[in-house]
């Protein structure tokens, strides 16, 4: 009998599981349901994919994307492994031809949307193949409480019903404990595993920077990422078009992707970004979810994410192959007035709301962290860090003030004026700023009109703090009107001090250079530096070839193996990581001629 080691090895050119895989390996094959969340390049897929292979009925995987579908399917084919998907991007005919294969028991793995599963009609035919697995693909989408919801994924709770010999699995990189327990009661009652390998990305730096001059801020970054791939995320597809044109006339070669633009483009952008070096993708959130790039090296925000969730998931495309890679983050105020707006009119119950607005608290927190930013990144997820020294607070802690005297002012402002103003009003009246609308209120007359002298945009970081800190509360419903919270009220009384980062003080918006260019090549001498580099070269004329991504061919870390170990025959090469007998036959004989010189 065959054991999921020998698949892993004939199937996938792997002598062994990275930590975790086989545990809910083993799960799959005993029967039982399991949910695994693991960080992103933890390598989820063989953990459904070998068990697969040495189930009696066929595996069903609900996946989200058609470019993650094919993109799995063409990777699976190259190893040897036969493969069927259904979707959209196929036409009628190729997808019966596709369901005709699964039937015939010809390929053992089947690729779906959920909302192609979901169809009566689908369904009923589904009955018929008794499949022996259904696989959750970025199952936080499940949870009405995960970070990126979607409708469509609340039907798959039916399955366990309509399929009760079938075993659940399902994987996510990011869940909080509430998400975890709501996507396991959705999909299997409870009854099954929750395993959680790590949250930690110790390989990534974390960077955090109240905004100044966004564009500015942008080309700093960018200074110490020449030469790197990397992603930069804008709230706004006018946004994404802006800042891809300004990286471009930086010099960059710079991408936008949003789903404004069409299919062929974002194709054509999507694929760019995965087969050329130093391109950078200007996106909306539209973009990331299933992209397969190991050597992503940057991930930057030029808007507040909309939570921890979906800000990890998200900078979790960086650094897959474990190198050190960078993410930085710039925010406003108006950011999270833009936020708590998009989650008052997001059509959800009040229960929703509230607990979107808890995990927009957390964020901001974060944002406006005194001590290590994965320390606070780590403990939301239940998980205990050491200080890092690997993100900008530990690098550069910040100087605390006592701005008591100053917080009441502006608390006092917020108070007098009735709790009925923005930001701009309030921090003009404690200021004592004579404009127009404060002498249409006649708010020159209050008591705390001009009780602090300090500069408008030290008052501008003194109220973020407040706000991200939660003295203060941005009322969207009322058009963006700041309301005293009770820590402020505290405050005002003289029951309480206010401490919080001198917003004077301007924290680095960028390191110094990092070349992060791999940690596995950074010995390399000379001649094998360049044996990569051709070796790269001959991954993506066969890339090209079949039209896919590169590493449907070899992934960089099997090229890296490849130099370290030089293989000279067929069997030498079957030796290298994630060289299985399918893949050599395949490309084997090029890439020993390429190694031979």
């Amino acid at each position: 009998m065959r054991t999921p080691l020998d698949i892993l090895s004939d199937q996938f050119g792997h002598n062994a599981f990275r930590p975790g895989q086989a545990e809910i390996v083993d799960y799959i094959v005993e029967g039982r349901n399991v949910l695994a969340v693991m960080p992103t390049g933890a390598g989820k897929s063989i953990c459904y994919q070998v068990p697969s292979q040495l189930l009696d009925s066929p595996t069903v995987v609900i996946s989200p994307l058609v470019a993650l579908m094919d993109n799995q399917a063409a990777g699976l084919r190259a190893n040897g492994v036969a493969v069927a998907s259904i979707h959209s991007g196929q036409s009628r005919e190729e997808n019966v031809e596709q369901w005709k294969m699964i039937t015939r028991g010809e390929a053992k793995l089947l690729y779906l949307s959920p909302e192609r599963l979901m169809q009566p009609r689908m369904l009923s035919a589904m009955r018929a193949l008794n499949p022996a697995l259904f696989v959750v693909d970025e199952a936080h989408c499940v949870s009405k409480w995960g970070p990126a919801f979607r409708p469509e994924y609340a039907q798959l709770g039916q399955l366990k019903d309509l399929f009760p010999n079938a075993r659940m699995a399902a994987f996510t990189a990011t869940a909080d404990e509430a998400t975890r327990k709501d996507i396991a009661e959705q999909l299997f009652k409870g009854n099954g595993e929750i395993i959680v390998h790590g949250f930690d990305r110790p390989n990534l730096s974390l960077t955090v920077a109240p905004l100044s001059n966004r564009t500015t801020q942008l080309l700093d970054w960018m200074e110490t990422q020449k030469g790197q791939c990397g992603i930069v995320y804008c709230l706004s597809r006018k946004n994404t078009e802006k800042f891809a044109k300004t990286l471009c006339d930086a010099g960059y070669t710079a991408l936008p992707y949003h789903a404004g633009l069409s299919s062929e483009t974002r194709f054509e952008n999507q694929e760019r970004f995965l087969a050329e070096p130093a391109v950078i993708i200007v996106a909306t959130i539209a973009f990331g979810m299933g992209i397969d790039k190991s050597n992503v090296r940057f991930v930057y925000h030029m808007n507040l994410p909309s939570s921890l969730e979906a800000y990890y998931q998200e900078i979790g495309r960086a650094g897959r192959d474990g190198a050190p890679s960078e993410t930085g983050m710039i925010y406003a105020l108006d950011d999270i007035r833009m936020r708590r707006q998009f989650i008052s009119e997001d059509g959800s119950d009040s229960e929703h709301q509230m607990r979107e607005h808890r995990r927009l608290d957390a964020l901001l927190g974060y944002c406006e962290a005194a001590k290590c930013r994965r320390q606070i990144l780590m403990s939301y997820f239940g998980e205990s860090s050491n200080p890092c020294g690997n993100c900008d607070v530990c690098q550069n802690p910040p100087v605390l003030i006592d701005a008591t005297e100053a917080a009441k002012a502006l608390f006092g402002a917020v108070e007098q004026t009735g709790q009925r103003f923005g930001a701009t009003h309030v921090v003009a009246v404690a200021r004592g700023d004579e404009t127009a609308r404060i002498l249409q209120f006649g708010h020159q007359d209050l008591p705390v009109f001009g009780t602090s002298k300090q500069p408008k945009p030290w008052f501008q970081g003194l109220l973020r703090q407040a706000v991200a800190l939660r003295y203060l509360n941005v009322n969207m419903e009322a058009y963006g009107r700041l309301e005293l919270l009770p820590k402020a009220k505290l405050v005002l009384n003289s029951s309480a001090t206010f401490m919080c980062k001198d917003p004077a003080v301007k924290r680095p918006t960028s390191k110094k250079v990092i070349r992060a260019a791999d940690r596995y090549t950074l010995d390399m001498n000379a001649e094998d530096t360049d044996l990569l580099s051709r070796l790269k070269a001959l991954r993506m004329d066969f890339a090209k070839q079949l039209g896919k991504p590169a590493f449907v061919v070899f992934s960089d870390a099997t090229l890296i193996d490849m130099v370290s170990k030089k293989p000279q025959s067929g069997d030498e090469m079957l030796a290298v990581s994630g060289v299985g007998p399918s893949k050599c036959e395949r490309f084997g004989e090029a890439f020993l001629a390429e190694i031979a010189g």
